[in-house]
Protein backbone atom coordinates (compact mmCIF):
# COMPACT_ATOMS: atom_id res chain seq x y z
CA UNK A 1 0.00 0.00 0.00
CA UNK A 2 2.97 2.40 1.27
CA UNK A 3 4.35 1.73 -2.50
CA UNK A 4 1.27 2.55 -4.31
CA UNK A 5 0.43 5.75 -2.22
CA UNK A 6 4.15 6.70 -2.26
CA UNK A 7 5.31 5.29 -5.01
CA UNK A 8 8.85 7.40 -5.39
CA UNK A 9 9.77 7.52 -1.43
CA UNK A 10 11.47 4.87 0.65
CA UNK A 11 8.36 3.16 2.85
CA UNK A 12 10.58 2.82 5.78
CA UNK A 13 10.97 6.36 5.87
CA UNK A 14 7.06 7.25 5.20
CA UNK A 15 6.35 5.19 8.02
CA UNK A 16 8.94 7.00 10.33
CA UNK A 17 7.85 9.92 9.47
CA UNK A 18 4.34 9.12 10.69
CA UNK A 19 5.70 7.39 13.62
CA UNK A 20 5.19 9.69 16.20
CA UNK A 21 1.35 10.13 15.05
CA UNK A 22 0.66 6.22 15.53
CA UNK A 23 2.04 6.31 18.67
CA UNK A 24 -0.16 9.60 19.51
CA UNK A 25 -3.32 7.84 18.69
CA UNK A 26 -1.81 4.77 20.67
CA UNK A 27 -1.47 6.37 23.84
CA UNK A 28 -4.92 8.11 23.31
CA UNK A 29 -5.97 4.75 22.66
CA UNK A 30 -4.74 2.89 25.82
CA UNK A 31 -6.21 5.87 27.65
CA UNK A 32 -9.38 5.49 26.78
CA UNK A 33 -9.61 2.03 27.01
CA UNK A 34 -6.26 0.15 29.01
CA UNK A 35 -7.15 -0.71 32.71
CA UNK A 36 -4.30 0.34 35.43
CA UNK A 37 -2.71 -3.02 36.46
CA UNK A 38 -4.12 -4.22 39.90
CA UNK A 39 -4.30 -6.60 42.02
CA UNK A 40 -5.74 -7.55 45.54
CA UNK A 41 -3.38 -6.82 48.22
CA UNK A 42 -4.99 -8.17 51.37
CA UNK A 43 -5.18 -12.15 51.32
CA UNK A 44 -1.27 -11.14 50.46
CA UNK A 45 -0.42 -8.88 53.04
CA UNK A 46 -0.93 -11.61 55.73
CA UNK A 47 1.52 -14.24 53.69
CA UNK A 48 4.85 -14.32 53.38
CA UNK A 49 5.57 -12.81 49.81
CA UNK A 50 7.56 -9.92 49.54
CA UNK A 51 6.02 -6.47 48.20
CA UNK A 52 8.66 -5.71 45.46
CA UNK A 53 7.90 -9.69 43.67
CA UNK A 54 4.14 -8.43 43.67
CA UNK A 55 4.92 -5.22 42.37
CA UNK A 56 6.95 -6.44 39.60
CA UNK A 57 4.51 -9.80 38.99
CA UNK A 58 1.87 -6.76 38.53
CA UNK A 59 3.87 -4.90 35.79
CA UNK A 60 5.37 -7.54 34.18
CA UNK A 61 1.75 -9.39 33.92
CA UNK A 62 1.20 -6.08 32.06
CA UNK A 63 3.56 -6.31 29.71
CA UNK A 64 1.35 -9.43 27.84
CA UNK A 65 -1.70 -7.46 27.55
CA UNK A 66 -3.78 -7.63 24.18
CA UNK A 67 -2.89 -4.08 24.02
CA UNK A 68 1.19 -4.72 24.08
CA UNK A 69 0.18 -7.57 21.10
CA UNK A 70 -1.41 -5.79 18.59
CA UNK A 71 2.18 -3.85 17.89
CA UNK A 72 3.60 -6.74 16.65
CA UNK A 73 1.01 -7.25 14.23
CA UNK A 74 2.31 -4.13 12.17
CA UNK A 75 5.98 -4.33 13.30
CA UNK A 76 6.93 -7.51 12.26
CA UNK A 77 4.67 -7.61 8.89
CA UNK A 78 6.11 -4.78 7.70
CA UNK A 79 9.74 -6.12 8.90
CA UNK A 80 9.76 -8.86 7.40
CA UNK A 81 8.06 -7.01 3.96
CA UNK A 82 11.41 -4.78 4.32
CA UNK A 83 13.63 -7.86 4.29
CA UNK A 84 12.30 -9.95 1.97
CA UNK A 85 10.64 -7.82 -0.49
CA UNK A 86 13.14 -4.43 -0.01
CA UNK A 87 16.13 -6.39 0.49
CA UNK A 88 16.78 -3.92 4.04
CA UNK A 89 19.46 -5.64 5.87
CA UNK A 90 18.64 -8.00 8.18
CA UNK A 91 20.50 -6.40 11.33
CA UNK A 92 19.49 -2.62 10.73
CA UNK A 93 15.50 -3.92 10.45
CA UNK A 94 15.89 -6.15 13.65
CA UNK A 95 17.02 -3.26 15.47
CA UNK A 96 14.34 -1.02 14.13
CA UNK A 97 11.91 -3.34 14.73
CA UNK A 98 12.94 -3.88 17.90
CA UNK A 99 13.06 -0.47 19.18
CA UNK A 100 9.79 0.34 17.59
CA UNK A 101 8.20 -2.54 19.70
CA UNK A 102 10.21 -1.14 22.76
CA UNK A 103 8.98 2.60 22.49
CA UNK A 104 5.01 1.03 22.44
CA UNK A 105 5.86 -1.19 25.70
CA UNK A 106 7.04 2.31 26.91
CA UNK A 107 3.61 4.19 25.68
CA UNK A 108 1.62 0.96 27.90
CA UNK A 109 3.98 2.15 31.11
CA UNK A 110 3.46 5.96 30.25
CA UNK A 111 0.33 5.47 29.85
CA UNK A 112 -0.13 4.26 33.55
CA UNK A 113 1.67 7.11 34.71
CA UNK A 114 -0.49 9.86 32.87
CA UNK A 115 -3.67 8.02 33.79
CA UNK A 116 -3.13 7.14 37.37
CA UNK A 117 -2.50 11.10 37.47
CA UNK A 118 -5.17 12.83 35.49
CA UNK A 119 -8.39 10.18 35.68
CA UNK A 120 -9.06 11.37 39.25
CA UNK A 121 -8.49 15.41 37.99
CA UNK A 122 -9.79 16.26 34.34
CA UNK A 123 -8.45 20.14 34.97
CA UNK A 124 -4.81 18.89 35.12
CA UNK A 125 -5.64 17.54 31.63
CA UNK A 126 -6.56 20.48 29.23
CA UNK A 127 -2.99 22.10 29.23
CA UNK A 128 -1.68 18.46 28.25
CA UNK A 129 -4.72 18.45 25.37
CA UNK A 130 -4.12 21.71 24.36
CA UNK A 131 -0.75 21.82 23.99
CA UNK A 132 -0.79 18.23 22.08
CA UNK A 133 -3.23 20.68 19.72
CA UNK A 134 -0.89 23.23 19.57
CA UNK A 135 1.90 20.55 18.20
CA UNK A 136 -0.26 18.98 15.93
CA UNK A 137 -1.16 21.98 14.24
CA UNK A 138 2.25 23.64 14.31
CA UNK A 139 3.07 20.02 12.44
CA UNK A 140 0.60 20.13 9.96
CA UNK A 141 1.62 23.76 8.62
CA UNK A 142 5.26 22.86 8.82
CA UNK A 143 6.29 25.07 10.85
CA UNK A 144 7.65 22.79 13.67
CA UNK A 145 7.83 19.74 12.29
CA UNK A 146 8.00 17.26 15.24
CA UNK A 147 6.81 14.31 13.33
CA UNK A 148 9.42 14.76 11.11
CA UNK A 149 12.19 15.15 13.77
CA UNK A 150 10.80 12.11 15.61
CA UNK A 151 10.97 10.05 11.84
CA UNK A 152 14.81 11.35 11.48
CA UNK A 153 15.65 9.74 15.01
CA UNK A 154 14.24 6.35 13.61
CA UNK A 155 16.14 6.67 10.58
CA UNK A 156 18.86 7.11 12.37
CA UNK A 157 18.05 4.09 14.71
CA UNK A 158 17.86 1.89 11.30
CA UNK A 159 21.57 3.21 10.61
CA UNK A 160 22.97 2.22 13.90
CA UNK A 161 21.02 -0.70 14.94
CA UNK A 162 22.29 -0.71 18.77
CA UNK A 163 20.71 2.22 19.22
CA UNK A 164 17.85 0.01 20.09
CA UNK A 165 18.89 0.44 23.44
CA UNK A 166 18.22 4.00 23.85
CA UNK A 167 14.27 2.83 24.01
CA UNK A 168 15.42 0.00 26.33
CA UNK A 169 16.99 2.17 28.48
CA UNK A 170 13.74 4.66 28.33
CA UNK A 171 11.30 1.50 29.49
CA UNK A 172 13.18 0.65 32.34
CA UNK A 173 12.93 4.28 33.79
CA UNK A 174 9.24 4.00 33.18
CA UNK A 175 9.41 0.55 34.64
CA UNK A 176 10.70 1.74 37.85
CA UNK A 177 8.62 4.53 38.10
CA UNK A 178 5.71 2.86 38.06
CA UNK A 179 6.94 0.44 40.55
CA UNK A 180 7.84 3.13 43.25
CA UNK A 181 4.30 4.42 42.52
CA UNK A 182 2.68 1.05 43.33
CA UNK A 183 5.31 0.16 45.92
CA UNK A 184 4.52 3.14 47.67
CA UNK A 185 0.81 1.96 48.06
CA UNK A 186 1.04 -1.13 49.03
CA UNK A 187 -0.89 -0.76 52.61
CA UNK A 188 -4.27 -2.20 53.48
CA UNK A 189 -4.50 1.11 54.59
CA UNK A 190 -3.42 3.20 51.69
CA UNK A 191 -6.71 4.53 50.38
CA UNK A 192 -8.60 4.40 54.05
CA UNK A 193 -7.34 7.83 55.11
CA UNK A 194 -9.98 10.42 54.33
CA UNK A 195 -9.29 13.23 52.26
CA UNK A 196 -10.04 16.74 53.38
CA UNK A 197 -12.43 18.64 50.72
CA UNK A 198 -13.88 21.93 51.05
CA UNK A 199 -17.76 21.77 50.30
CA UNK A 200 -19.15 23.95 47.21
CA UNK A 201 -21.67 25.93 48.12
CA UNK A 202 -22.05 27.35 44.77
CA UNK A 203 -25.73 28.44 44.93
CA UNK A 204 -25.99 30.29 41.30
CA UNK A 205 -28.48 32.56 43.03
CA UNK A 206 -28.35 34.53 39.50
CA UNK A 207 -30.78 31.70 37.82
CA UNK A 208 -33.91 33.56 40.09
CA UNK A 209 -34.14 36.28 37.00
CA UNK A 210 -35.54 33.01 34.80
CA UNK A 211 -38.55 32.56 36.75
CA UNK A 212 -40.39 29.83 37.15
CA UNK A 213 -37.95 27.37 35.64
CA UNK A 214 -35.21 28.78 37.68
CA UNK A 215 -35.22 25.69 40.47
CA UNK A 216 -34.47 23.35 38.32
CA UNK A 217 -32.25 25.56 36.08
CA UNK A 218 -30.22 25.81 39.40
CA UNK A 219 -30.42 22.06 39.91
CA UNK A 220 -28.90 21.09 36.37
CA UNK A 221 -26.12 23.74 36.85
CA UNK A 222 -25.37 22.20 40.12
CA UNK A 223 -25.31 18.50 38.74
CA UNK A 224 -22.83 19.57 36.36
CA UNK A 225 -20.87 21.59 38.56
CA UNK A 226 -20.20 19.10 41.53
CA UNK A 227 -20.24 16.15 39.34
CA UNK A 228 -17.41 14.43 37.27
CA UNK A 229 -19.20 12.88 35.09
CA UNK A 230 -21.39 15.62 33.44
CA UNK A 231 -18.85 18.66 34.09
CA UNK A 232 -17.08 15.85 31.65
CA UNK A 233 -19.59 17.52 28.91
CA UNK A 234 -18.18 20.67 29.66
CA UNK A 235 -14.35 19.53 28.68
CA UNK A 236 -15.38 17.82 26.01
CA UNK A 237 -17.58 20.28 24.12
CA UNK A 238 -14.53 23.05 24.36
CA UNK A 239 -11.68 20.29 23.38
CA UNK A 240 -14.37 19.22 19.96
CA UNK A 241 -14.40 22.93 19.09
CA UNK A 242 -11.06 22.16 16.97
CA UNK A 243 -13.00 19.25 15.24
CA UNK A 244 -13.35 21.79 12.03
CA UNK A 245 -9.73 22.23 11.68
CA UNK A 246 -9.51 18.55 10.08
CA UNK A 247 -11.87 19.36 7.93
CA UNK A 248 -12.07 22.66 6.93
CA UNK A 249 -8.15 23.27 5.47
CA UNK A 250 -8.49 20.06 3.39
CA UNK A 251 -9.20 20.04 0.21
CA UNK A 252 -10.94 16.37 0.44
CA UNK A 253 -14.18 18.09 0.93
CA UNK A 254 -14.23 21.08 -0.40
CA UNK A 255 -16.53 20.02 -2.81
CA UNK A 256 -18.63 17.94 -0.30
CA UNK A 257 -20.45 20.84 1.44
CA UNK A 258 -23.01 18.90 3.04
CA UNK A 259 -20.15 17.45 4.91
CA UNK A 260 -19.56 20.74 6.46
CA UNK A 261 -23.46 20.33 7.79
CA UNK A 262 -22.46 17.11 9.49
CA UNK A 263 -19.46 19.22 11.00
CA UNK A 264 -21.44 22.48 12.10
CA UNK A 265 -24.16 20.25 13.64
CA UNK A 266 -21.41 17.96 15.67
CA UNK A 267 -19.01 21.36 17.09
CA UNK A 268 -22.23 23.48 18.04
CA UNK A 269 -24.66 20.63 19.12
CA UNK A 270 -21.87 18.51 21.18
CA UNK A 271 -22.49 19.03 24.55
CA UNK A 272 -26.41 18.89 23.51
CA UNK A 273 -25.45 15.67 22.68
CA UNK A 274 -23.89 14.80 25.40
CA UNK A 275 -26.14 16.06 27.97
CA UNK A 276 -29.57 15.51 26.06
CA UNK A 277 -29.22 12.66 24.98
CA UNK A 278 -29.56 11.28 28.81
CA UNK A 279 -32.17 13.72 30.17
CA UNK A 280 -33.88 12.68 32.50
CA UNK A 281 -31.35 9.69 33.65
CA UNK A 282 -29.13 12.62 35.09
CA UNK A 283 -31.60 13.03 37.41
CA UNK A 284 -32.27 9.33 37.73
CA UNK A 285 -31.77 9.43 41.67
CA UNK A 286 -34.12 11.81 42.77
CA UNK A 287 -36.76 11.48 39.71
CA UNK A 288 -38.98 9.69 41.71
CA UNK A 289 -38.94 12.22 44.52
CA UNK A 290 -39.64 15.10 41.64
CA UNK A 291 -42.41 12.91 40.32
CA UNK A 292 -44.00 13.07 43.70
CA UNK A 293 -44.18 16.61 44.36
CA UNK A 294 -46.54 19.18 42.68
CA UNK A 295 -43.74 20.44 40.23
CA UNK A 296 -44.99 21.02 36.58
CA UNK A 297 -43.71 18.87 34.01
CA UNK A 298 -43.31 21.80 31.42
CA UNK A 299 -41.14 23.81 33.59
CA UNK A 300 -39.02 20.72 34.54
CA UNK A 301 -38.50 20.16 30.74
CA UNK A 302 -38.69 23.97 29.80
CA UNK A 303 -35.33 23.93 31.91
CA UNK A 304 -33.42 21.62 30.21
CA UNK A 305 -34.57 22.61 26.95
CA UNK A 306 -33.31 26.26 27.83
CA UNK A 307 -30.09 25.14 28.74
CA UNK A 308 -29.17 22.57 26.26
CA UNK A 309 -30.45 25.85 23.95
CA UNK A 310 -27.95 28.27 25.93
CA UNK A 311 -25.18 25.83 25.34
CA UNK A 312 -25.81 25.81 21.47
CA UNK A 313 -25.48 29.90 21.31
CA UNK A 314 -22.37 29.81 23.38
CA UNK A 315 -21.02 27.42 21.43
CA UNK A 316 -21.87 28.93 17.81
CA UNK A 317 -20.12 31.61 19.53
CA UNK A 318 -17.12 30.20 19.83
CA UNK A 319 -17.24 28.83 16.16
CA UNK A 320 -17.21 32.52 15.03
CA UNK A 321 -13.36 31.86 14.00
CA UNK A 322 -13.70 29.66 11.62
CA UNK A 323 -14.75 32.96 9.49
CA UNK A 324 -11.30 32.53 8.38
CA UNK A 325 -12.23 29.42 6.12
CA UNK A 326 -14.94 31.98 4.55
CA UNK A 327 -18.12 33.47 5.27
CA UNK A 328 -20.04 30.23 4.02
CA UNK A 329 -18.29 28.42 6.91
CA UNK A 330 -19.33 30.12 9.35
CA UNK A 331 -22.90 31.23 8.21
CA UNK A 332 -23.52 27.73 7.75
CA UNK A 333 -21.89 26.75 11.69
CA UNK A 334 -24.97 29.43 12.45
CA UNK A 335 -27.77 27.63 10.47
CA UNK A 336 -26.64 24.72 12.17
CA UNK A 337 -26.63 26.23 15.32
CA UNK A 338 -30.29 27.32 14.67
CA UNK A 339 -31.36 23.99 13.63
CA UNK A 340 -30.18 22.09 16.68
CA UNK A 341 -31.64 24.45 18.78
CA UNK A 342 -35.44 24.33 17.14
CA UNK A 343 -35.10 20.95 15.75
CA UNK A 344 -32.72 18.46 17.67
CA UNK A 345 -33.39 20.18 20.74
CA UNK A 346 -36.96 19.04 20.95
CA UNK A 347 -35.78 15.36 19.09
CA UNK A 348 -33.46 14.51 22.11
CA UNK A 349 -35.99 15.84 25.03
CA UNK A 350 -38.81 13.56 23.13
CA UNK A 351 -35.77 10.19 22.83
CA UNK A 352 -35.40 11.05 26.75
CA UNK A 353 -38.75 9.78 27.64
CA UNK A 354 -37.38 5.91 26.39
CA UNK A 355 -34.70 6.42 29.06
CA UNK A 356 -35.09 4.25 32.01
CA UNK A 357 -31.41 3.38 32.88
CA UNK A 358 -29.79 4.87 36.27
CA UNK A 359 -26.89 7.00 36.29
CA UNK A 360 -24.17 6.58 38.80
CA UNK A 361 -22.59 10.41 38.72
CA UNK A 362 -19.66 9.44 40.73
CA UNK A 363 -18.62 6.50 38.64
CA UNK A 364 -15.35 7.99 36.33
CA UNK A 365 -16.83 9.39 32.75
CA UNK A 366 -13.92 7.78 30.91
CA UNK A 367 -15.27 4.80 28.94
CA UNK A 368 -18.62 4.84 30.92
CA UNK A 369 -21.56 3.33 28.83
CA UNK A 370 -23.89 3.77 32.33
CA UNK A 371 -27.19 4.95 31.29
CA UNK A 372 -26.73 4.00 27.48
CA UNK A 373 -29.39 2.02 25.64
CA UNK A 374 -31.03 1.64 22.42
CA UNK A 375 -32.55 5.10 22.19
CA UNK A 376 -29.38 6.66 22.24
CA UNK A 377 -27.50 5.29 19.13
CA UNK A 378 -31.11 5.21 17.38
CA UNK A 379 -31.31 8.91 17.94
CA UNK A 380 -28.38 9.73 16.61
CA UNK A 381 -29.47 9.06 12.77
CA UNK A 382 -32.33 11.70 12.69
CA UNK A 383 -30.22 14.04 14.56
CA UNK A 384 -27.27 14.01 11.96
CA UNK A 385 -28.47 12.49 8.98
CA UNK A 386 -31.87 14.22 8.16
CA UNK A 387 -30.10 17.93 7.96
CA UNK A 388 -27.32 16.48 6.19
CA UNK A 389 -29.73 14.97 3.46
CA UNK A 390 -31.96 18.14 3.74
CA UNK A 391 -29.02 20.92 2.93
CA UNK A 392 -27.55 18.30 0.10
CA UNK A 393 -30.81 17.81 -1.67
CA UNK A 394 -31.25 21.30 -1.42
CA UNK A 395 -27.94 22.24 -2.31
CA UNK A 396 -28.04 19.68 -5.26
CA UNK A 397 -31.30 20.49 -7.23
CA UNK A 398 -31.19 24.71 -6.23
CA UNK A 399 -27.99 26.16 -4.35
CA UNK A 400 -25.55 26.32 -1.41
CA UNK A 401 -27.67 29.61 0.01
CA UNK A 402 -30.94 28.34 -0.21
CA UNK A 403 -30.00 25.08 1.69
CA UNK A 404 -28.63 27.19 4.09
CA UNK A 405 -31.45 29.08 4.17
CA UNK A 406 -34.20 26.08 4.49
CA UNK A 407 -31.70 24.42 7.52
CA UNK A 408 -32.10 28.02 9.86
CA UNK A 409 -35.66 28.28 8.97
CA UNK A 410 -36.40 24.91 9.70
CA UNK A 411 -34.84 25.85 13.36
CA UNK A 412 -36.82 29.19 13.45
CA UNK A 413 -40.11 27.30 12.79
CA UNK A 414 -38.98 24.44 15.81
CA UNK A 415 -38.57 27.97 18.22
CA UNK A 416 -42.02 29.35 17.85
CA UNK A 417 -43.53 26.38 18.15
CA UNK A 418 -41.68 25.58 21.13
CA UNK A 419 -44.41 26.46 23.81
CA UNK A 420 -46.47 24.12 21.49
CA UNK A 421 -43.72 21.46 21.64
CA UNK A 422 -43.48 21.85 25.14
CA UNK A 423 -46.86 20.95 25.77
CA UNK A 424 -46.51 17.77 23.74
CA UNK A 425 -43.65 16.58 24.98
CA UNK A 426 -45.10 16.88 28.83
CA UNK A 427 -47.80 14.61 28.03
CA UNK A 428 -45.62 12.42 26.46
CA UNK A 429 -43.82 12.44 30.02
CA UNK A 430 -46.51 11.78 31.93
CA UNK A 431 -47.29 8.91 30.36
CA UNK A 432 -44.23 7.28 30.63
CA UNK A 433 -43.50 8.29 34.38
CA UNK A 434 -44.10 5.12 36.00
CA UNK A 435 -42.11 3.08 33.74
CA UNK A 436 -39.17 5.48 33.89
CA UNK A 437 -39.42 5.64 37.80
CA UNK A 438 -39.12 1.62 37.86
CA UNK A 439 -36.54 1.67 35.18
CA UNK A 440 -34.11 3.98 37.53
CA UNK A 441 -34.98 2.22 40.54
CA UNK A 442 -32.80 -0.92 38.62
CA UNK A 443 -29.05 0.37 39.65
CA UNK A 444 -27.36 -2.05 37.31
CA UNK A 445 -25.34 -1.03 34.26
Amino acid sequence: MLKEIYPQQDPLKVVNAFALTYLSFELLFRFMLQSLPVIDIKPLLILPFKKNKVVNFVLIKSLFSFYNLLPLLLIIPFGLYCILKEGYPVANMLGWMIAMYLITLCVNYFNFIIKKRFTENLKALIPVLVAGVVLALLDYLEIFELGGYFGEILNFVYLNPFLAIVPFVLLIVLYIWNYKNLLGKFYLDSGLKGKNKTADTKEFGWTKRFGSIAPFLQQDLKLIWRNKRPKTTIYMSLILLSYGLIFYPNDTYQDMPSFFVFVGIFMTGIFMINFGQFVPSWDSSYYPMIMAQNIPMKQYLASKMGLITFSVAVLAILTTPYVYFGWNILLLNIACAIYNMGVNVPLLIYAGSYNKKAIDLDKSPFMNYQGTGATQWLVSLPLLLVPILFFWLINKFVNYEVAMGVLAGLGVIGLLLRPAILNFLAQRYRQRKYVMIQGFKQKGD
